[in-house]
């Protein structure tokens, strides 16, 4: 399997590329990495340096991938955050180049656009452009409750609701629905859960809530499941891989005391996920 994935890259710790490459390739998928900004590390330090990447430099680096007669190799087009109206028209064109050489390709879109405790982190354009433009072309979408919220314009919480709410999304365009944090009212204290909806059904799997926010996470989220999904085409199977490989990330940070995400101490998680926690289905 080759994944495109056009996303940002950071030199210290782990985010966007540098957070969904290695576990990408730990399980044996090659990836191509187009970055869309170049920073020494993660903006949630309040400061850091590099550049972004003009959407034009973006392009020319698609263009030379395509000179060199790969684009009809990629199973998957993979995204995540997008800093700018810009880089969403080249991820366009990049899928649609990529389904023009390989109609079986797919979009797999991360509409990162903040949660619920801290709201909107990004720029007021940023949330318009995803519903309107770019998640009706993607195939699988991978937003947490709060994004699944804002890009149907409904209120998910309770799993009825939850999953209207998916069921809507699916309506824009994406076949498959990855509700990456499902927190739902009635929910046993200290759980959380993903939901994961597509045209065959619904699955959910609940974890302990580690109370620690991990920036990268929903990165390496998006980038195991669609990996998965794309594999196997079971969704219930991917779910539960996913989960189960992402939670002892989270454990093994958590239980390093480290702010950023401890990707490479964590890699058999990805390779050999232990498959700890029940799949039940609910449609």
């Amino acid at each position: 399997m080759k994944i495109l994935s056009i996303q940002s890259a950071v030199a210290y710790g782990h985010v966007g590329n540098s957070a969904a490459v290695f576990p990408l390739q730990r399980i044996g998928v090659e990836v191509l990495p187009v970055y869309t900004v170049n920073f020494s590390n993660h903006t949630g330090y309040g400061a850091w340096r590099g550049p972004l990447i003009s959407p034009d430099d973006v392009r020319e680096v698609i263009t030379g991938i395509e000179e060199r007669g790969v684009l009809g190799e990629i199973d998957v087009v993979l995204s995540g955050y997008q800093g700018s109206e810009g880089i969403g028209d080249v991820i366009l064109d990049a899928v649609a180049r990529v389904k023009a050489a390989n109609p079986s390709a797919v979009y797999s879109c991360d509409p990162v656009m903040g949660n619920a405790k801290s709201g909107c982190f990004v720029a007021p354009a940023i949330p318009i452009l995803l519903r309107e433009r770019v998640v009706p072309h993607a195939d699988i979408i991978t937003p947490n409750q709060f994004e699944l919220g804002f890009l149907t314009e409904t209120e998910p919480s309770d799993l009825e609701s939850t999953l209207a709410s998916a069921d809507a999304a699916r309506a824009m365009g994406p076949s498959t629905v990855l509700v990456t944090s499902v927190e739902r009212p009635d929910r046993p204290e200290g759980t959380i859960e993903m939901l994961a909806v597509t045209g065959d059904g619904a699955w959910i799997v609940q974890t302990p809530h580690i109370p620690m926010k991990a920036n990268g996470s929903g990165d390496v989220t998006a980038a195991l499941f669609t990996a998965h999904y794309r594999a196997n085409g079971d969704a219930a199977s991917a779910l539960a891989k996913t989960v189960s490989s992402v939670y002892d990330l989270l454990q093994t940070t958590y239980d390093s005391g480290q702010r950023e995400l401890q990707l490479v101490e964590s890699q058999e998680f990805y390779a050999h996920p232990r498959l700890q926690f029940e799949v039940t289905r609910v449609r």
